[in-house]
């Protein structure tokens, strides 16, 4: 990309060279003053020091550099009329990006070239009208083939660009069901290896127990087992939740919002819009947690008598949004806890953002987006 448009440079300080050469050597020669050769000299080096020298060189044409080269070609204008179509040459740079301006200025040029003839001597002859045609055709001709070439190179930058972002969104999608498998390995291995055995220590101490029931070495050995137990089933839990195991995001999100309602009486519930899609394991478990930590807050905090849990499967985005009608604070102001920055690390690593909304006495709106690249995994 970078080849095109060093080419596409290239081809505009060639196109501004030739013209300015071209349409002032016969007016300067005529002249034959030192002050027409510094105000084109000066032409040339105004538009190096903004297109030349410039690293990188500007995208659009810029305003200083339309008005500083419209004043030296009027200069030159005042002193003689001929210096008319070096008008073009401080236009060079439009005539890159919009071929309709080059080509009005190249035939108001040309016509502006007749007119000065007309002027000067009174009369055109033949030799002229013939001219103008092919100042006209050649402009045009430089001016069409340079723009081509700026279309042909910006259609390539929006395709590699295009391409780059599907190569990063695939990448990403392969790292996220990498780490998704990993964690399903983990939780597989930690299961089948620690925890069961745990699982026979406990029933084999609590049978040793039975027999030797006031040995308080084997009590101790009995405790220690039951809570490595707990720990590794907490882990296998952490690694991979059990309710989407069981269910799917939609539902766990509803029994998340059932069990808020069961046990501390708010009005809780759950909606899912949109047409439900494959979504990645990695992405479910770490959107239930957000949701899940997103809960925790309000029971802790809000005091809200109605908490609405919103899954929405959009064409390009899955948005998941959690509200309460509580208290609500000023997030301007409010000291955040871990909780959030995880959520937020969460979705980061997702690809994914995490916005907070809330002002004091409007309630919170946790919401957790996630590009469609994170969607295209199946559960």
């Amino acid at each position: 990309m970078e080849s095109w448009e060093r080419s596409r440079r290239r081809w505009q300080h060639a196109f501004f060279a030739s013209w300015l050469v071209l349409t002032s050597a016969g007016p300067l020669t005529e002249a034959g003053q030192v002050l027409p050769v510094v105000l084109v000299a000066g032409l040339a080096a105004w538009y190096a020091v903004w297109f030349v020298l410039r690293t990188p060189p500007p995208d659009d044409v810029p305003a200083p550099y339309v008005l500083g080269g419209g004043l030296l070609w009027l200069g030159l204008f005042a002193i003689d009329s001929s210096f008319l179509v070096v008008a073009l040459s401080v236009l060079v740079p439009y005539c890159m990006d919009a071929v309709r301006v080059g080509l009005v200025a190249v035939v108001s040029c040309a016509g502006g070239w007749l007119w000065h003839r007309f002027h000067a001597t009174g009369s055109i002859t033949w030799a002229e009208i013939v001219v103008a045609p092919l100042i006209a055709i050649s402009g045009a001709t430089a001016v069409g083939y340079i723009s081509s070439v700026s279309r042909q190179s910006a259609e390539r930058k929006r395709l590699l660009d295009r391409l780059q972002a599907a190569q990063e969104a695939r990448a990403a999608a392969e790292r996220q069901a990498g780490v998704a498998a990993e964690r399903q390995r983990l939780a597989r291995d930690i299961h089948d290896s620690l925890t069961q055995g745990f699982a026979s220590v406990v029933m084999l101490l609590e049978a040793a127990q039975a027999t030797l029931p006031d040995n308080k070495h084997l009590t101790q050995a009995l405790r220690a087992a039951r809570e490595n137990l707990a720990e590794s089933r907490r882990v296998v839990r952490a690694l991979r939740p059990g309710q989407l195991d069981e269910c799917g995001l939609p539902e766990a999100l509803r029994r998340l919002s059932g069990r808020l309602s069961d046990e501390t009486g708010i009005d809780a519930h759950t909606v899912i819009t949109g047409k439900l899609r494959p979504l990645e394991a990695q992405a479910q478990a770490e959107l239930l947690r957000v949701a899940q930590e997103a809960v925790a807050n309000v029971r802790r905090h809000a005091r809200a008598k109605r908490v609405t849990l919103t899954l929405s499967y959009m064409e390009d985005l899955l948005v998941l949004d959690v509200h309460d009608d509580g208290d609500g604070f000023d997030p301007g102001r409010a000291a955040f806890g871990h909780g959030l920055s995880i959520m937020r690390e969460r979705m980061e690593q997702l690809g994914g953002t995490l916005l907070l909304e809330s002002a004091p006495g409007a309630g919170a709106t946790v919401v957790a987006s996630l590009p469609a690249a994170a969607l295209s995994g199946a559960r």
